[in-house]
């Protein structure tokens, strides 16, 4: 058992008098009414002078953040979910049993007060108490100092601390569900129907990504934890619902760093009848709405970089992009050998299954396009072999119709003009399969029921997925997916790696 402080040991006693006392150290319900930051929006244009002629209440709950007691008459601070109000105490107006009761509180107990609203002689909004109820004791002290946690690793390991000292901690966890809402809202407007797929599944499609393996018991069967959203969704389309979407949490048994973390939530959508353009302009609608009815601004500060979501968004291919960075045209280029060449020549280290032509342009673009794309960019055309999802581009089938949205250097988004025909996605299938013989262990599995499904005809569509975290990340202004996630995955205690 551990070791309390003194801090702790006289938090408790002073709990254990409250008990003696009659009183409950951990409270009981408390009928609140107002909270903080509406008192002091209502009151803070009033004149100091003024309150002298009203009579407002207001009968606010929170947890005390700050005391300067000063004999018969204190001040102490109480935070609400919504932000701090100052609250003026004196044994003259709840007499000296409640306010010697006041005295034996700490910071970081919770207390209900109703009283009357004031404001203090440096224009500060203030509640006169005039009724103090005690409501929980709080056995432990909070940190002295906590812009967040100093250790920044306990910042995340003990959100609760974080949450009650770090105001822009609390304004990301505020704003997330705001902007999922804004999402919802979006997509609903536009006719889609947001539904619920499995997380659990016995094959690993939709992604490239190493799964968390689990066991079904009553079955006996080994399952995984979703990569992605992909499949069921498309199986919706055939089954008629046209557009549907879905926000969930996916799995992926991958490393952790600032941009990812092993659990993360996915938006993924579908529309019958649409195509890549028209995911284009449903994204860039989507960004947009989301700046301005939720974050009042279209400029955000973002890996670094000023990011201006105004549009119209640049939209450039991948073999282009590359040319304006190399000079390299991979359009022209048809031959293997001449793609091993210049692999060889740019330190380009290729596995055995990458040593194809779509893999070499997707390593180049990695190595020399994928960090200068700081403004929105939909970066489209992709090799087919980084795409087994996705319809081919009737022009070079070397391609498929899919983009990319980068924004700071970063990927936003994943979308596709969705592959229809069965007899290809079958090949598709088939092809990942060789690939993870050859080493990818990210290769996906065949589903025959999806492939079954398709024979039953699936309309023309565009699907699109969204990392929700990243996008968070964009309008919260974070650097780190830790700081818009309340849990993220974190390492045990002691350990380095």
């Amino acid at each position: 058992m551990r070791e309390l402080s003194e801090q702790e040991i006289v938090r408790r006693e002073k709990a254990e008098k409250l008990r003696e006392s009659g009183m409950d150290p951990f409270g009981h319900r408390f009928d609140r009414e107002d909270y903080a930051s509406d008192i002091v929006e209502k009151y803070k244009d009033v004149e100091h002078d003024a309150f002298e002629s009203m009579s407002d209440t207001a009968k606010v709950a929170g947890r005390i953040m700050f005391i300067r007691k000063m004999g018969k008459a204190s001040f102490f601070t109480i935070q609400d979910k919504t932000g701090p109000i100052q609250i003026y105490i004196s044994i003259n107006d709840v007499g000296e049993e409640t306010y010697e009761l006041f005295k034996s509180a700490d910071i970081g107990d919770i207390v209900g007060v109703y009283g009357k609203v004031m404001k203090t002689r440096t224009g500060e909004v203030t509640i006169k108490c005039l009724e103090y109820t005690h409501l929980v004791k709080a056995l432990r002290p909070l940190p002295e100092k906590f812009h967040g946690l100093t250790d920044v690793e306990e910042r995340y390991r003990r959100r609760y601390v974080d949450l009650m000292m770090n105001e822009d901690s609390k304004r990301v966890a505020f704003l997330r569900p705001r902007i999922i809402r804004c999402i919802q809202n979006y997509m609903d407007g536009l006719g889609f129907t947001e539904v619920e797929t499995p997380v659990l599944t016995t094959l690993l499609t939709g992604a490239s990504a190493r799964p968390f393996a689990t066991h079904h018991n009553a079955q006996d069967i080994d399952m995984y934890l979703r990569i992605a959203l992909e499949l069921p969704l498309k199986r919706l389309l055939v089954g008629g619902m046209e557009a549907v979407y879905e926000i969930g949490r996916v799995f992926r048994n991958e490393g952790m760093d600032p941009k990812h973390n092993p659990e993360f939530t996915l938006m993924e959508a579908y529309l019958a009848y649409s195509d890549l353009e028209g995911m284009m302009d449903l994204t860039e609608g989507m960004f947009t709405k989301i700046a301005k009815d939720v974050c009042g601004k279209m400029i955000f500060q973002f890996s670094g970089h000023e990011i201006n979501l105004e549009g119209p968004w640049k939209r450039i291919s991948m073999t282009d992009a590359i040319k304006e960075q190399t000079g390299i045209d991979f359009k022209a280029i048809h031959d293997l050998d001449e793609c091993l060449r210049l692999a060889e020549e740019h330190h380009i280290e290729l596995e055995e299954h990458e040593r194809a032509y779509g893999h070499i342009i997707n390593k180049f673009f990695e190595k020399y396009v994928e960090e200068t794309l700081i403004q929105p960019t939909f970066l489209y055309g992709h090799p087919i072999e980084i795409s087994p999802l996705t319809k081919k581009n009737p022009e070079d089938p070397r391609f498929v119709d899919r983009f990319e949205l980068f924004m700071g250097g970063k990927e936003f988004a994943n979308a596709y003009t969705e592959l229809n025909d069965p007899i290809d996605q079958l090949e598709r299938f088939e092809a990942q399969i060789a690939e993870r013989e050859l080493g990818n262990d990210e290769a996906n599995d065949i589903d025959m029921d999806f492939v079954e499904a398709l024979e039953y005809g699936m309309p023309p569509a565009g699907g699109i997925g969204y990392g929700i975290d990243r996008l968070m990340m964009l309008f919260t202004e974070q650097e780190s997916i830790r700081d818009v996630i309340l849990f993220p995955t974190m390492k045990e205690r002691g350990k380095n790696n």
